[in-house]
């Protein structure tokens, strides 16, 4: 499917006008920017075209523009009245049984609507979360969560090739220090106390893990060897963390394709042929014992080491091979999904896939900034619940899964904000999440009065000729182009902005135009189309940040 198509034509239009006028033998038409102006007197749309060809050609953008204007074929693009305003835009009053005919598309293709080829063939994989299943997911894997899934679902919607993947970090000593823990706690429910590491965990959810092991096994690792006890209790403790982790990701609407363990980067042998790679592309050197990477040979701030004294591996190591793996699977483009404190991580992961001979930006490391809670102007930083760290559970147990979600991400994810409790949970316009599903349910309860009314649905639309409807048919139109932008920058805010501008129209549509009038039934058919267009619409902008439209509220 194809973006804006009234925009396209306007496109073609100058397009063919800039050609016809001599300026180029030919013209990209991603070069050529369509605007909706904020003052309707200044048109339907705008393009800066002339100011933009100004420089090549060295003539006043106002002489360009009247040019191109006298050079356009207006009836291709359904064009009714083109002025020239300020210094050189050109101004486009277009036909509205034109504009109004994506009524009909948006009804025909339903929950489609919105969804383009324009990513066609491109592979990414998308990594996200990726938390150590030591534990509860916490705010600032919620918001991972909610802008990870939410980037997916644009992209694919955008026609890419997009895969989910969760990296399991199920090595080191983290995971250790879970099966230790799981053995004391174990062992406790059988009067035996055996004192937890400095770094052991300690929450209620070990606890709870070893009850069920007990009803698993019983008695059986009591008296048995401890390395052997250990063993089960680490895969165990994977299992049963990973499938919590499982649960409450899938009650917060987030899916991933793939869950890859680290450990089978060690099983399959494939860190070992990574580090030799690097070797013999001339990339590693050793000094002190250790195994080190040229990282600076591609941009980084200093070397990296990949092999301690003591023949351990870095966190690097494990993660170059990682990444080499991805894009052995086939993968053109990968994105990381990292909290703030991983910054300084790019530059050395970018210079590994580089020394693998893979390209720097096929690498896309997005930093998820930190996330403050606050209620009543104060901080929170701890769950009511549980008395640690605010969790996933919490904010939906408290707020919503929908309200969580939407906050999250209708903000920039690189850029730090306040999450404020007590407006995610108010009823009221200032809500933005509320604002637009109370939208969507004030569309049904217009579609359902209708139904009981026996008022049907248009399919042409002459009589659509209000400001309030043509500014509302007009963004409609945008949807395409909005899922588009949003995906090439991975940018769930801006369709979180979308929703509330569709939104913010309809309501101020609804204020002044009557849907309903028994006494002007041909009316009431097309506003009522309209109506439902942009339900649908708005329904499949919502879904793309994982929110969903209630019919009533």
């Amino acid at each position: 499917m194809s973006v804006n198509k009234m925009e396209q034509a306007l496109k073609d239009a100058l397009n063919n006008a800039v050609v016809t006028c001599g300026f180029v033998e030919e013209y990209d038409n991603n070069n050529i920017v369509i605007e909706i102006p904020k003052d309707t007197s200044h048109g339907d749309y705008s393009s800066n075209i002339a100011m933009q060809m100004t420089k090549l050609l060295k003539r006043n953008p106002r002489e360009i523009a009247n040019e191109i204007i006298n050079s356009l074929d207006k009836e291709s693009a359904s064009i009714e009245k083109v002025e020239i305003a300020g210094p050189g835009f050109i101004n486009f009053f277009v036909s509205k049984t034109a504009m109004t005919s994506i009524i009909n598309d948006v009804i025909l293709e339903q929950e489609n609507y919105g969804m383009t080829n324009y990513g066609k063939g491109i592979k990414y994989n998308i990594e996200y979360v990726s938390a150590n299943p030591t534990g509860d997911l916490h705010l600032g894997h919620a918001k991972g969560a909610a802008v990870g899934d939410s980037i997916v679902r644009i992209m694919k919607a955008a026609g890419y090739d997009v895969t989910a993947e969760y990296y399991i970090n199920d090595a080191g000593n983290q995971i250790n220090n879970l099966a230790i823990s799981l053995y004391c706690r174990y062992l406790e429910l059988f009067g035996i106390e055996k004192e937890l590491p400095e770094d052991g965990y300690a929450g209620k959810d070990i606890i709870e893990i070893a009850e069920k092991l007990k009803e698993e096994v019983f008695d059986k690792y009591v008296n048995s060897d401890e390395k052997e006890a250990l063993v089960f209790f680490r895969e165990r403790g994977i299992y049963y963390e990973l499938e919590k982790i499982k649960d409450i990701l899938h009650e917060f609407g987030v899916h991933h394709d793939v869950w890859f363990s680290e450990t089978s980067l060690y099983t399959e042998n494939r860190v070992v042929p990574t580090i030799e790679k690097l070797k013999d592309a001339g990339y590693t050197y050793e000094l002190d014992g250790a195994l080190w990477f040229k990282s600076t040979e591609f941009g980084d701030d200093k070397d990296r080491v990949l092999i301690k004294g003591d023949g351990s591996y870095t966190y690097l190591t494990p993660d170059i091979s990682y990444h080499l793996n991805k894009l052995d699977r086939g993968y053109e483009y990968l994105v990381d999904l990292l909290g703030a404190d991983h910054h300084g991580y790019i530059n050395r992961m970018k210079a590994s896939i580089q020394a693998m001979g893979y390209n720097a930006d096929q690498l896309n490391i997005d930093i998820i900034q930190m996330v403050r809670m606050v209620e009543n102007g104060e901080p929170v930083k701890m769950s009511k619940r549980t008395g640690n760290a605010v969790t996933i559970k919490d904010l939906m147990d408290d707020i919503g899964a929908d309200a969580t979600r939407y906050f999250f991400a209708s903000k920039a994810a690189n850029t730090p904000f306040d999450f404020d409790i007590g407006l995610a949970k108010s009823k009221s316009n200032e809500n933005p999440v509320y604002y637009a599903q109370y939208a969507h349910a004030r569309m049904c309860s217009i579609l359902k009065q209708a139904e009981l009314a026996n008022v049907t649905m248009a399919t042409s639309y002459e009589l659509l000729v209000n400001d309030k409807e043509i500014e509302l048919v007009k963004h409609i139109n945008e949807f395409r182009n909005e899922i588009i932008d949003s995906a090439i920058i991975r940018a769930p805010h801006k369709i979180a902005n979308y929703i509330q501008k569709i939104a913010q129209l309809f309501h101020s549509f609804y204020n002044e135009c009557y849907v309903i009038d028994k006494d002007n039934l041909a009316l009431s058919s097309q506003r009522l189309a309209l109506v439902e267009a942009t339900r649908i619409t708005l329904k499949n902008a919502l879904n793309l940040i994982g929110v969903s439209a209630p019919e009533k509220m």
